[in-house]
């Protein structure tokens, strides 16, 4: 039997508006209010109804689009000016361009439920990516309660009821910090914040690391700073100036590695000779650094294609299942070996 189309008249007659009032506010029009477009759109995402075949065409007519959305950051700094974020989205970008899809990118910044229920319904697009979890875990699972089409970028968290695509960020900051430990360093500092997800699950890699090399952890190398150079060489600098002794660093991130890097030269430290360093990323940034720097490579390309897949393959109305990538260490010059 074939499924019934929704028309315009039967989407206007379920919202109780006139068939041009449903039309404007399919179409964004100023003259019709939030409140009603909101309903509108809810309701034509709820009918099936193909909105987006009446709103202008692109210059090409994508057969798809999608919303990025970055939530308010933790522990990552000003998330938009991340070079690990502009990385993503190029692996967003051409894995949408692969498929003929638009993407773009959202000015809001989600810090609530609320704001992650409004970035839901008050978009055109067919799915949203959001771009992190910062301290939203329990927002996403309240809103995977009513919405499917979203996926998010980072780690995967006990009890969690939403999909997300992120690397294995244990094995990835254990790794790095085993292979500083094989290189005979024993003071191994961990630098970042350790409230985000992401950066949370990479320090428990590194104490995992540490004891299995039968390190002890102590805790003045347990170094917080934020997802900047700027943070970051500060707190280097900072833990230098008090005279605790280290010989080498995991970086939360690239960014973070290469301020630490800039300490340390700064200082007088020689990298590797007096310090090993292994950041994490690999953004393109950090094979051009002296010396290169050693980093736990996220796959951002296959990142890029499992999120339109998860969005645009998945069942409708299914959570589609939560993937982690295999991480890779990059051996370069900043460690030594």
């Amino acid at each position: 039997m074939t499924k019934k189309t929704t028309r315009l008249e039967d989407l206007a007659e379920r919202a109780g508006v006139s068939v041009s009032t449903a039309s404007r506010a399919l179409n964004d029009s100023p003259a019709v209010s939030m409140r009603t477009k909101r309903a509108i759109w809810q309701l034509a995402r709820e009918m099936d109804y193909p909105f987006r075949r009446h709103m202008p065409a692109g210059p090409i007519g994508a057969k798809a689009t999608v919303s990025i959305v970055v939530p308010k950051p933790q522990g990552r700094g000003a998330q938009l000016s991340d070079p690990f974020f502009f990385e993503l989205l190029a692996g967003v970008g051409d894995a949408a361009r692969e498929r003929d899809c638009d993407i773009h990118v959202s000015h809001v910044a989600p810090a609530s439920f609320e704001d992650l229920h409004a970035a839901m319904t008050t978009h055109r697009a067919d799915g949203v990516i959001f771009v992190g979890q910062s301290a939203l875990h329990h927002a996403f699972n309240q809103l995977a309660e009513s919405e499917t089409q979203f996926v998010v970028w980072g780690a995967e968290l006990p009890e969690q009821n939403y999909c997300s695509v992120g690397s294995d960020n244990l094995l990835g900051g254990e790794r790095a910090t085993q292979h500083l430990a094989r290189l005979g360093r024993e003071r191994i500092v961990f630098l970042g914040e350790t409230e985000a997800p992401e950066a949370m699950q990479r320090y428990r890699g590194y104490r995992t690391a540490l004891s299995r090399a039968k390190l002890a952890e102590d805790p003045d190398l347990l170094v917080p700073a934020h997802f900047s150079l700027q943070s970051a060489q500060s707190a280097i600098e900072a833990l230098l100036a008090r005279g605790v002794a280290f010989d080498g660093v995991i970086a939360a991130s690239d960014v973070m590695a290469l301020g630490a890097l800039r300490a340390l030269h700064r200082a007088g430290k020689r990298v590797p000779h007096d310090v090993s360093l292994v950041g994490y990323d690999n953004i393109s940034y950090a094979r051009y650094s002296e010396p290169a720097l050693t980093t736990v490579d996220q796959d951002v390309a296959n990142a890029g294609r499992l999120m339109l897949a998860k969005l645009l393959d998945g069942q409708r109305g299914a959570i589609a299942r939560s993937e982690r990538l295999a991480t890779d260490l990059i051996v370069r010059e900043s460690c030594g070996a």
